[in-house]
């Protein structure tokens, strides 16, 4: 039988050094697109999809993570005293209830393989959990992960989201082997992270988006590095697929990576430009400022 996916751990241990000076003070994940932080695209992403527990992997200076997913008395008093209804009742919409989030800490940067392994005792024994990693921006209806969550009660398994990038771009990316297709899906043989000019398996990269088992948390628990010195999750993600099953989904939508400048910028003017309020007059911009 298939169990339900209910808990997410998302990473936010970055020290986001590709944005600086801007994230000296501020982290990465609270740069906003649009009008409201990274980071909350990748929770509202999550709990679209029926997950029940957020667990965030943090790092030094990174409270005001936790502050902006808990009330702030002083400002929904004041909204509230002023008659702000709609403001308040937004913020209020947008909180998590007590006790669907947690929180651990990644004391040192050893790898995006080490930080899920630093929330090895939130995650339930023999149930499947989410990795959103929140520099990756999804639109897409419905969500990549409700998409992935759709994959997996189909096929069970482990399911990871992909996309499709230029093959001359595929050294740049970690890459999948694909198998046979498979309900909307596809099996996967291997994956390789960042593979040589012109060696890569496929084109279909890793976006971000992953549905594991709970036990490659003993596999991330040997803290074997790999590329950069690092524990890499796909290194684990390999010897588990020696053992289990491993489906890649397709992802019906846009990907943005907030990670980078450009990725960032095109994420605002994408998201701004479908926004009710701001559309028009941001086209109009645009198209001023490109004649």
């Amino acid at each position: 039988m298939v169990r339900r996916v209910r808990k997410a751990v998302i990473p936010v241990a970055g020290l986001g050094t590709r944005f600086l000076p801007a994230t000296k003070a501020v982290p990465k994940e609270m740069l906003t697109v649009v009008d409201r932080p990274v980071i909350q695209y990748a929770v509202e992403e999550a709990r679209e999809a029926g997950i029940e527990h957020i667990v965030f992997v943090t790092g030094r200076n990174k409270h005001v993570i936790e502050d902006h997913f808990d009330h702030q008395f002083e400002l929904e008093a004041t909204l509230a005293a002023r008659g702000k209804t709609g403001p308040l009742e937004l913020l209020r919409a947008e909180l998590p209830q007590a006790g669907q989030v947690s929180y651990t800490r990644q004391q040192q940067p050893l790898g995006l393989g080490h930080a899920i392994w630093c929330a090895r005792e939130m995650v339930t024994p023999g149930e499947p959990f989410a990795v959103l990693l929140p520099d990756m921006v999804m639109r897409g209806k419905p969500g990549c992960l409700a998409q992935m969550v759709g994959a997996y009660e189909r096929l069970g398994g482990n399911v990871v989201s992909v996309e499709a990038c230029d093959p001359a771009e595929a050294h740049k990316y970690g890459i999948v082997s694909r198998g046979a297709e498979k309900d909307g899906a596809f099996e996967i043989t291997g994956m390789v992270e960042k593979p040589a000019p012109g060696t890569a398996p496929s084109n279909y990269f890793l976006n971000g988006r992953y549905i594991l088992d709970a036990s490659i948390m003993d596999l991330l628990g040997r803290h074997q590095t790999g590329a950069g010195g690092e524990i890499q999750l796909t290194d684990s993600m390999l010897d588990l697929l020696k053992d289990q099953p491993f489906h890649g989904v397709p992802f019906t939508g846009e990907t943005f990576d907030c990670g980078s400048k450009l990725g960032f910028l095109m994420a605002n003017m994408a998201l701004g430009l479908a926004d009710p309020e701001l559309g028009d007059d941001l086209r109009a911009f645009i198209r001023e400022r490109v004649k």
